[in-house]
């Protein structure tokens, strides 16, 4: 993507039933930008699929395929295989789905669709929790977060998604978030390009399941980035890279506080989350 400039004014995903305040939907919208109408959408139950596809109305302004939640990842492979039979492979396939039909109910699918080095992009839309039946934890669920399930607050650290991803040798995987809307695009671009399958994980702030106010998610997106807890990094070919250092990284409670759903954590706990932090960090800025 060249620039902000250059993208078009029409919107592909409008009018949906979504929460005020809802980053997945804006994850979809400012992907679709990049990507534009030679798309062909999968996605499964998920939050995404509850606001854009309502019987009788439809939010998209592209084909939309709607997956059993195990299935999206043999749905794109089937709808990839089709297309290029039809002689459409400029046609881009968008697999699109929520933490709960990516890192685990989808999970074996999407390795099958990955091994297999089918053309299409899978975008993950990382809220963090299944939010579309009631907030209950995912394996992208961080350590201390308080979910329907995890009253207490998460006892195990979050799944490494993105490199379970990059094992499997595909050309591009990568972390985004939408509170930095010109690298994620700058990833989707490349994700398009790529000669094979790439992974998408772009953070996605949920104001329901997290707990604060509607009108923060942008700030919270920033601050997830700003004190480290989130990485905006890419595999290209394997190559690992972080595509955005903060100059000055924040406190990690600055993030942390302004969440209702780590407000069971004790400061003890949120000190040795800093610690990790601090020591990844670390690490990256020493290669």
């Amino acid at each position: 993507m060249a620039s902000f400039k250059d993208l078009p004014t029409e919107e592909l995903l409008y009018g949906s039933f979504t929460c005020a305040g809802c980053g997945g939907t804006l994850a979809v919208r400012l992907a679709l930008k990049v990507l534009g109408k030679e798309t062909v959408i999968v996605t499964p139950p998920c939050c995404l699929m509850g606001v854009t596809t309502f019987y009788p109305q439809m939010a998209f302004e592209v084909p939309v395929v709607n997956s059993v939640m195990p299935g999206t990842g043999a749905m794109i492979s089937g709808l990839t295989a089709g297309l290029r039979r039809k002689g459409k492979e400029n046609a881009t396939v968008l697999g699109v789905a929520g933490d709960g039909g990516t890192f685990d109910i989808g999970l074996q699918a999407l390795s099958g669709a990955m091994e297999r080095g089918e053309k299409f992009i899978f975008l993950c839309y990382d809220n963090e929790a299944y939010m579309n039946t009631g907030n209950q934890r995912s394996g992208a669920t961080p350590l201390g977060a308080y979910s329907s399930t995890t009253p207490r607050g998460k006892e195990r650290n979050k799944k490494d998604m993105l490199r379970i991803a990059d094992a499997h040798n595909i050309p591009y995987v990568a972390s985004a978030c939408i509170s930095y809307p010109k690298d994620f695009m700058d990833k989707v671009a490349k994700a398009m390009a790529a000669p094979g399958p790439a992974y998408l994980q772009v953070l996605s702030p949920c104001p329901i399941g997290w707990g604060y106010n509607t009108a923060d998610t942008i700030e919270i997106g920033r601050l997830a980035v700003q004190t480290g807890f989130w990485d905006l990094a890419e595999y290209q070919d394997g190559d690992f890279k972080i595509t955005y250092k903060p100059n000055k990284r924040k406190p990690v409670t600055d993030y942390l506080s302004k969440q209702d759903r780590f407000s069971l954590m004790t400061p003890e706990e949120k000190d040795l989350i800093q610690i990790e932090i601090d020591e990844k960090w670390e690490k990256y800025n020493n290669k």
